[in-house]
């Protein structure tokens, strides 16, 4: 086909109507159609902007550029977007934040940011009452104020005494492994990269560790195995400072003579008291099902180790942890609720191990183990309980917690007893909780002080939608208290429902923002995430994807219905897998939404699986390789489903250029393809951070920039006072 001289056209004038008046600008760039055939088992899809996919390609570059630069035009018009920018980032930024802490004896580690900073640092201290002392500053890494770093991740020795670490550059989560001598604070001179989402495991010597790493991409190198396959590699302090020349132990293609799957990541958990090291070949680098080995830690030599396979898949396995000679670990095989078993890890038969504790009446989300027993932290309905006993599974008893919400990040020291937990509501700030044995219930710490920002105005509640085929669908409504149900409010519609991942309350300090415009938020509990297990899990999975759109719609009918909101009102939003839901509140039903906010998304899904982080995705997504695969995968793809001359509502296309989860091109495909289809004058927009990946790592200005750009264009479209552009 004949190549275009110029990628893109602008167009001198047009006016896009919005709620109340008219309002004029430059319209974006128009992108070249050039398109291509692809035919899926007899189905032919006609792909007219697969040319977007090479994201080096100059003339995408600049398009990409010009659509960006349109984007904070029209942003920038819009009268209430930088007061409401400022309030965001106050109330984000206003509070002293502390998060993910483990214990390491009476030592602390933890990430934290000051009241007023940007990004996270990596401290510690000795005690609870102890003084803070900051290890690492990704701040004072960048000289240029047009990139960011941002730690990704950290892992200490044993003995507290050494701390691994990575960190990326500008939202890429590209880590590059680097360590830390606490009592020093000197940062030592290794320097591995290729470490992302690294999982690092320190030996009882704390002067080595295993990690996990990618392999070096070559030029011929396919994007979609580009971070494929990573393996395990042993590294001790002082040799090897790259990395390089460090052995590997455990991966695809370590040993002729063991069959790792393939997948993306592989790597091995220790525990100080235990003499033998699980190995996982994990697919997606998640919590689903996954495959498993163990070997004696003293028998790890290179690829000579003699791991033994102990569980595939199909048996369900999700986590796994050690103690002296004992293998615990957490299944839903034959228990879509979930149990945990226990076995001897010189024989480790799971089909014949002990049930420790038995599927019951709520999911087992997490465990972990303590010198003094078993902590599992249970979803019941929309919050937690807290759950402790003994290693036979006897004496088992409920902890009580100061409110209700979700436990995050149960941590012990497995040579102490008791735990710390971090406990989060809807309306309640996180506190780090504390659970000494004996105790009637879990204490507040103080590691985290209470936001500034919390407020008995405000009120969550717990309800069900009921959705096409009669499925009960949780949601959970946020608001101000009292609100009226007079059809008035602008409501935010928020959905995920992908890989068993659960929307579990958490408090956002910015939606404090969006209520004091008279806004509530609405967080749909679709198939496909974890509230009620496995079964619901894979009642949204493959092609049965479509249960999960279907969901989020009746979620959005529900507030209608109710008498919180109309059509005129509704904003749809979803990020990343939720894409994926965000296309079909674009494509079922065009007339629902007045606005759809659709943050680095899944759009294009047949072309999923060849992006660098595509195949890990197959389990859940499906291939196009088989024709089941390819059904599901075009029933769930809201590119295929564009059609022209269609009243689409007004769109925000929000990507990261580093992204490595959800490649950019997705949103630049979806952006060119409904700006040409669609007929109702509305605005349909591509907003790019050049500093940003898939939202990981963003600094709280990021943050709340987008948020800001995001309820300014919504509030504009619902017609609100006070965000309407001047008519000219």
């Amino acid at each position: 086909m004949k190549r275009n001289k110029s990628l893109w056209v602008v167009t001198l004038l047009s006016c896009l109507t919005a709620s109340s008046a008219a309002w004029c600008a430059d319209t974006p760039p128009v992108a070249p159609v050039r398109p291509v055939t692809d035919t899926y088992f007899g189905t032919p899809f006609v792909d007219n902007y697969r040319y977007m996919e090479n994201l080096k390609d100059p003339e995408v570059q600049s398009w990409m550029k010009a659509q960006d630069d349109y984007t904070r035009r029209v942003l920038a018009a819009i009268p209430g977007r930088d007061a409401l920018a400022a309030r965001i980032e106050t109330l984000m930024g206003g509070d002293l934040r502390r998060t993910d802490f483990t214990r390491r004896g009476h030592r602390l580690f933890y990430q934290t940011a000051a009241a007023g900073e940007n990004l996270f640092k990596l401290a510690y201290r000795d005690g609870v009452d102890g003084p803070e002392h900051v290890l690492v500053d990704p701040a004072q890494l960048s000289t240029d104020s047009s990139r960011h770093f941002a730690l990704d991740w950290y892992a200490p020795s044993w003995d507290g005494r050494y701390v691994a670490y990575g960190i990326s550059e500008g939202g890429s989560e590209k880590s590059v492994l680097h360590v830390v001598d606490v009592e020093s604070g000197k940062t030592l001179a290794e320097a591995i990269d290729r470490t992302s989402a690294c999982v690092v495991s320190w030996r009882n010597d704390n002067r080595s560790f295993f990690y996990l790493r990618y392999p070096q991409a070559g030029p011929d190198t396919p994007p979609a195995l580009s971070e494929y396959n990573a393996v395990t590699r042993l590294h001790v302090l002082g040799r090897h400072a790259d990395g390089e020349g460090d052995e590997a132990v455990f991966g695809r293609g370590v040993s002729p003579k063991l069959d790792v799957p393939e997948g993306q990541g592989a790597y091995v958990l220790l525990s100080p008291d235990s003499p033998y090291a699980v190995a996982v070949a994990n697919h997606n680098m998640d919590e689903n099902p996954n495959t498993f080995y163990v070997a004696r830690v003293a028998d790890i030599h290179g690829a000579g180790t003699p791991w033994k396979k102990i569980a595939s898949p199909e048996d369900g396995v999700v986590d796994v942890q050690l103690r002296g000679d004992r293998l615990y670990a957490l299944t839903g095989k034959d228990a879509p609720r979930f149990k945990l078993v226990s076995a001897p890890l010189a024989q480790p038969d799971l089909a014949h191990a002990q049930v420790v504790v038995p599927e019951g009446a709520n999911v087992i989300d997490t465990f972990t183990l303590a010198s003094d027993g078993i902590y599992l932290a249970e979803r019941a309905g929309a919050t937690f309980e807290l759950h402790r006993t003994n290693l036979d599974g006897k004496h088992g008893r409920t902890i009580g917690l100061p409110f209700a919400g979700a436990i995050r990040d149960l941590k012990p020291d497995a040579k102490l007893p008791g735990v710390m937990f971090e406990l989060r509501g809807w309306i309640k700030a996180p506190r780090e909780l504390a659970y000494a044995p004996g105790a009637q219930a879990a204490a507040d710490t103080g590691l985290i002080p209470p936001s500034k920002t919390e407020s008995d105005e405000l009120e969550a509640q717990e309800t069900f939608a009921t959705s096409y085929d009669g499925t009960r669908v949780p949601v959970s409504i946020i608001s101000k208290k009292g609100i009226l149900r007079d059809g008035s409010h602008p409501t935010i519609i928020y959905g995920y429902g992908s890989y068993g991942l659960s929307l579990d309350p958490n408090y956002q300090s910015a939606w404090r923002a969006w209520f004091e415009q008279g806004g509530i938020m609405t967080v749909v509990h679709m198939r496909g995430g974890g509230e009620y297990g496995d079964a619901w899990h894979r009642a949204g999975q493959k092609r049965w994807k479509i249960n999960t759109m279907f969901d989020f719609l009746a979620g959005a009918q529900y507030m209608i219905d109710q008498g919180y909101t109309q059509r005129r009102y509704l904003v749809a939003n979803g990020r990343s897998a939720g894409g994926i839901v965000m296309g079909g509140a674009l494509t079922i039903d065009p007339g629902l939404f007045r606005v759809v906010l659709d943050d680095v998304g899944v759009s294009d899904a047949l072309r999923f699986e060849t992006e660098p982080n595509g195949p890990p995705n197959v389990p859940e997504m499906g291939s196009t390789s088989n024709e089941a695969g390819f059904h599901g995968l075009y029933a769930m793809s809201a590119y295929a489903h564009i059609h022209d001359g269609t009243p689409y509502p007004a769109v925000m296309f929000t990507t990261g250029a580093n992204d490595p989860r959800v490649s950019p091109w997705h949103m630049l495909k979806m952006t060119a393809r409904v700006q040409a289809a669609t007929s109702s004058g509305r605005p349909v927009l591509l907003r790019v951070d050049y500093d940003a990946g898939h939202g990981i790592g963003s600094s709280v200005k990021q943050t709340a920039d987008r948020f800001a750009d995001e309820w300014a264009f919504s509030l504009w479209q619902v017609g609100a006072p006070g965000f309407q552009p001047k008519a000219h």
